[in-house]
């Protein structure tokens, strides 16, 4: 079941997600332009001409769709905003050469002689203020005073410039901050995305996370600091690797000196900072805080143990820092005993069941997956922070929304995987994808990793296997977003 409104960034999620369950954007565009047409149709004489104004992209891909049911029943004249050699994507290409042979291009607009003008030009992808030529034509629509109906989201909006539309024909569910005021009569319309595009996470979900810049120097795709290890040496290596592994350019891991060694050995590719003793103290944090100011995300939890001096260090760590954070672990226990030390902070939390509880007090029912949902959304929007509920489900919310990954093979319950994913998420924010998007990239990639490597190791795959993976998820998905 659709949602009532999305945010406006998740409507290239569902389309990439739709295409992986099966169900093509040339499909769902052939839908949407069908949609236009049919109402665009009920509101104009039938002697009226339409004109349809395309941009470059799917947006504009919609609009051939309608161009093209349009011409059987009305007089229809098809604008290009940019050179038929600018258009962006296959399937915008397929529809533009479906509708050329049966449509009069022209090449100036006059908006008084058309009954009906759609607007095709841009879509949710837009970012910062349009501009010229889609800023003059916008403005050209607005000063026209004709008829206008937009295309899933009006051209230019949320800008201060954008078109002011008689109709919006949205699709799917109405995107946050649409309103009449900026989108007259809005009509939302099923263009067949399958429900499971939008609830569970899916290759979509790479859209989120921002792209490199070439300009890119060492450390600006990321800094990780993990705060962990002293009982237990394995959990932060594998998180700082898989942090690594995950893309960005540097890792952190900060452990004491017990482990430290361990840690090193495991990988030169991770920058150990031992802790002087055998577990982490109060004696640590204040050298922890100013170090972390030069990082993007902290990761703290793996392997630290619940000794009582380290529940007090955790605690006054996450009261005290400013940057990101990425929750695992004994230090879930940790704030959970003092719950208030997570006001105003940002970041994720990974909690299993059991650790779940320690944090919300509340026992997670095996069998109700909608109850599951309820109280990871209530504690989440509690907390103010995302919470990514790891089991057979896994269960993700900011409070605000809830997707669930389903994608991971039963073998993963092998020691370590935990970890791995703590990793992942903090390498996703590093890389600044928000928490929520973080959360569910990573569980998706990490399951993805888990299937690739059960192909290879079948039940005796480890959390190492699970690392050695994810740049083969990387280049699968990220290529694709």
């Amino acid at each position: 079941m659709a949602r009532s409104s999305i945010r406006p960034e998740e409507v290239r999620v569902l389309d990439v997600n739709s295409s992986y369950l099966g169900v093509r954007t040339i499909t769902l565009m052939e839908n949407a332009g069908a949609a236009v047409a049919k109402r665009v149709l009920e509101i104009s004489n039938p002697n009226a001409r339409v004109a349809v104004i395309c941009g470059r992209g799917n947006n504009g891909g919609d609009g051939f769709v309608a161009a093209r049911h349009l011409s059987k029943a009305r007089q229809v004249d098809l604008y290009l905003v940019e050179p038929a050699s600018e258009i962006a994507s296959d399937a915008a290409r397929f529809n533009f050469d479906m509708v050329r042979p049966h449509m009069r291009a022209i090449e100036l607009l006059d908006p008084k002689q058309y009954g009906v003008i759609v607007d095709a030009m841009l879509g949710v992808g837009l970012q910062g203020r349009p501009r010229d030529p889609y800023a003059r034509h916008i403005k050209t629509l607005n000063e026209s005073r004709r008829p206008v109906v937009s295309v899933d989201v009006p051209s230019g909006w949320p800008s201060d410039l954008h078109v002011k539309p008689t109709m919006t024909v949205t699709f799917h569910a109405t995107k946050v901050g649409m309103t009449p005021q900026n989108s007259g009569k809005i009509v939302v319309q099923d263009i067949g995305i399958p429900a499971d595009a939008e609830t569970y996470c899916g290759p979509g979900d790479f859209v989120l996370l921002p792209r490199r810049k070439r300009s890119a120097h060492k450390g600006d795709s990321g800094k990780v600091l993990v705060i962990g290890g002293g009982p237990y040496t394995g959990a932060p290596a594998f998180t700082g690797m898989a942090a690594m592994r995950s893309g960005v350019d540097l890792t952190f891991v900060a452990t004491p000196e017990s482990s430290a060694l361990p840690v090193s050995i495991y990988s030169p590719n991770i920058i150990v900072k031992p802790l002087k003793g055998e577990l982490l103290t109060e004696e640590h944090v204040q050298w922890l805080l100013d170090f972390s100011k030069g990082m993007d995300v902290v990761a703290i939890g793996p392997g630290l143990g619940a000794a009582k001096e380290t529940i007090q260090a955790v605690q006054s760590l996450v009261k005290k820092t400013t940057i990101p954070l990425v929750i695992d672990a004994d230090a879930i226990g940790a704030c959970g005993l003092s719950p208030s030390i997570l006001r105003s902070k940002t970041g994720v939390i990974t909690p299993h069941a059991g650790e779940f509880k320690k944090l919300s007090g509340k026992s997670v029912p095996e069998e109700d997956l909608d109850k599951r949902m309820d109280l990871v959304k209530e504690a989440a929007s509690r907390l103010k922070m995302t919470i990514l509920l790891k089991g057979p489900t896994d269960v993700i919310s900011d409070g605000a929304y809830v997707k669930l990954n389903r994608v991971h093979h039963e073998a993963m319950t092998v020691g370590g995987t935990g970890d791995v994913l703590t990793g992942v998420v903090a390498g996703m924010i590093a890389q600044r994808a928000t928490p929520f998007a973080a959360a569910r990239i990573g569980a998706f990639a990490v399951g993805v990793a888990g299937n690739l490597a059960f192909e290879e190791k079948n039940y005796g795959l480890l959390a190492t296997d699970l690392i050695e993976k994810l740049p083969f998820v990387l280049r699968r998905y990220l290529s694709s977003a």
